[in-house]
């Protein structure tokens, strides 16, 4: 199958069943936001339901509707963020971690992680419609003043927990940048840049380790890894994530050594994080590259495919066919995760047998799912235009 047929195929399954099924059926019309999944039998899951999957629900909707979606994206966006605002942000002004179907919030705790996300969906609904501009600017404003005055960390980015206590993560920086560059986008004025920057900064003084060039998953609190296992820990998945937000904020700033360490990411998870019998994106490995978590989850092959797609971006002529390659198999490796359920859904784990688990769809991969086809459409325009000498 060809690149246009490919993508021409993940956008109808985008616009025709993903995003009218989460809407119809993944939406709670009593208790307000969006279930944490959709079951196999096409009915929204009942059960606790995390703080960051209603803003990941409002950014879909909104990407959708940029991407042409004629669908009500404005309300389901709307309806998302609503439940983010009324059920889980706390009288402190952040966004809480669980709530139970009656609405009351069962973990209160502070996790980098969600606020993030709160950011990126406020970004989506500021960037979609002037009318939410002003509110969505505002909110995200007392957010990040709220993390930055009690969690702000005394070298760079942020702790987990106030009082300070381990591990610190990689993973919620990511996002945190991910969302300062969708905020530098429309509101350039704000303190965004200097956030992705200042985080940029400390992924490749800290994160990235100088010896192999991966990306660390967890650290003390003077930011060097974790003894043991869990310092050791490297997802290939993020290597592909951290490239494409390397190149995204390098390619703006001009820093050749943000591009250099993103070419070297991506070789790191396409060299060791691919399954050679399954040829998709597995969990985890160690700093030795070998394989700790053999299950391949599907946000991984999404993220495959946006590391792909950068690389496209500032690869030489000569490198082309291999990148080219390269995103057929991400493309083919995301296409197995839609195999044998409901259109519009989705498996989430693949075991090394080649067996899926049997479970609901999660919500949460909706995000990943939807960036990943916006990046590929955005893509094939470029290509376009390239073809046509603009």
């Amino acid at each position: 199958m060809t690149h246009h047929a490919q993508i021409t195929e993940l956008k109808q399954w985008l616009f025709d069943k993903a995003l009218p099924i989460w809407w119809r059926q993944g939406a709670d019309r009593h208790q307000g936001g969006y279930f944490e999944a959709i079951g196999l039998n096409g009915m929204g899951a009942l059960g606790p339901r995390r703080g960051r999957v209603n803003p990941r629900m409002t950014y879909s909707f909104c990407q959708g509707g940029r991407l042409g979606w004629t669908g009500d994206w404005e309300a389901a966006a709307k309806h998302g963020l609503d439940s983010m605002l009324d059920s889980f942000r706390t009288d402190e002004g952040y966004v809480a971690g669980l709530m139970d179907d009656d609405g009351r919030i069962v973990d209160g705790k502070f996790d980098l992680y969600n606020q993030a996300f709160a950011l990126l969906g406020l970004a989506a609904m500021a960037a979609s419609n002037e009318v939410h501009y002003g509110e969505a600017r505002q909110i995200a404003g007392q957010i990040f003043d709220f993390i930055r005055a009690n969690y702000a960390h005394p070298e760079a980015g942020f702790e987990a927990t106030n009082p300070p206590s381990e591990p610190l993560a990689s993973n919620p920086h990511m996002h945190m940048l991910e969302a300062a560059l969708a905020w530098e986008a429309v509101d350039p004025d704000g303190p965004w840049g200097d956030l992705a920057d200042e985080i940029v900064g400390l992924a490749m003084g800290r994160f990235v380790d100088p010896k192999t060039g991966a990306v660390r998953e967890f650290f003390d609190r003077t930011w060097a890894p974790m003894k043991g296992d869990q310092g050791r820990r490297i997802e290939p998945g993020h290597q592909f994530e951290w490239a494409w937000l390397f190149v995204r904020w390098g390619a703006a700033r001009k820093n050749e050594r943000a591009l250099d360490l993103a070419k070297r990411l991506f070789d790191i998870g396409e060299t060791y994080g691919i399954d050679k019998e399954r040829d998709v994106v597995f969990m985890a490995m160690d700093d030795s590259f070998a394989v700790t978590d053999p299950v391949a989850r599907m946000w991984g092959q999404t993220e495959w495919i946006k590391g792909a797609i950068v690389m496209l971006e500032i690869c030489e002529d000569a490198e082309r066919e291999r990148y080219e390659a390269s995103l057929v198999r991400a493309m083919t490796a995301l296409q197995k995760f839609f195999e044998g359920v409901q259109p519009g859904l989705w498996r989430d784990k693949l075991l090394p047998d080649g067996t899926f688990v049997e479970e609901a769809a999660p919500a949460s991969t909706f995000y990943h799912i939807v960036c990943a086809i916006a990046e590929l459409m955005a893509h094939e325009a470029t290509q376009g235009d390239r073809k046509l000498g603009r």
